[in-house]
């Protein structure tokens, strides 16, 4: 009797905690199908692009990944078949909100607005918004930028902090709006704009995409905030924690250094706000 009660106790904790249950929501139809789809940018270097093989790839490409692989586990579905989509910045929100994706892997700030459309998973990075700007521009940041032609893309977290700080420091711009990363560089290289605005890191890696890199900087300045998480639908509890209990144990058990440094450079650049938001989103099983 007593190693009847043991087999049994024994087995109940193998078995993963969304098993233990009825499945429901995105975690039930990823079984049905045994299928995830994620979603992509083409152009969101170093988070989310195409890469020379044609394949989706960066570093939420990368996390995506690896959670794809734990649920998997978790489901016992040994060949989950991934099914990537690309998304835009206009649509992204659209798709997870209606089941086109199930998470979407790219450089979506986790937002309170935004959280009145879609979830978001633990953070994944946190940045903040700055200016890619040609040499020739003179600009040094904000307070610099008056008359100066800005290209953007619309309906950003970008587009809105950077409005708020032109009028903090009483400056005018004329904005140029584009609809990814890859036309905000030609601005630039084109002549059409003096300066092009989005997240710091995302500005670093599309700058070397530039037909003339060497002719473009980064201001110092920082003018936002930008927290990124993986979005997913909403009053979707189980789903969103098999997405956290993956991202936690990368976190805690140290596995996401070099997934860092494969896409960022050493994990000693990272700064201390990095490693403090791995260490505090690092929960404990």
């Amino acid at each position: 009797m007593i190693r009847w009660l043991t087999l049994l106790v024994t087995t109940s904790l193998l078995v993963p905690p969304a098993l233990g249950a009825e499945l429901e929501g995105t975690l039930k139809k990823i079984k049905s199908a045994n299928a995830i789809a994620l979603g992509y940018r083409d152009s969101s270097r170093p988070f989310s692009f195409v890469g020379e093989d044609g394949k989706p790839a960066g570093y939420s490409v990368h996390l995506c990944t690896r959670i794809a692989a734990s649920i998997g586990k978790e489901l016992a579905l040994p060949n989950l078949k991934v099914n990537w989509v690309k998304v835009t910045v206009a649509d992204r929100m659209q798709q997870v909100a209606s089941g086109k994706i199930d998470l979407e892997c790219g450089s979506t700030t986790a937002s309170l607005s935004r959280q009145e459309q879609v979830d978001f998973s633990l953070l994944t990075f946190i940045d903040g918004g700055s200016l890619l700007v040609t040499d020739a521009s003179g600009i040094r940041g904000i307070s610099t930028l008056g008359g100066k032609r800005v290209s953007i893309i619309p309906g950003t977290t970008t587009e809105k902090s950077l409005n708020e700080a032109l009028k903090k420091h009483g400056v005018t711009v004329t904005f140029v709006p584009v609809k990814d990363h890859e036309e905000g560089v030609a601005t630039l290289d084109k002549g059409t704009a003096d300066a092009y605005a989005s997240d710091r890191v995302i500005l670093i890696g599309v700058g070397r995409t530039s037909k003339d890199p060497a002719k473009l900087s980064l201001a110092d300045d920082f003018f936002s905030y930008e927290p990124y998480g993986l979005m997913l639908r909403r009053n979707d509890s189980a789903f969103r924690l098999s997405v956290n209990r993956a991202l936690a144990a990368l976190y805690r058990s140290g596995d996401i250094v070099p997934i860092f440094e494969k896409w960022f450079g050493s994990m000693s650049t990272a700064g201390q706000l990095i490693g403090a938001m791995y260490l505090i989103n690092g929960l404990p099983e």
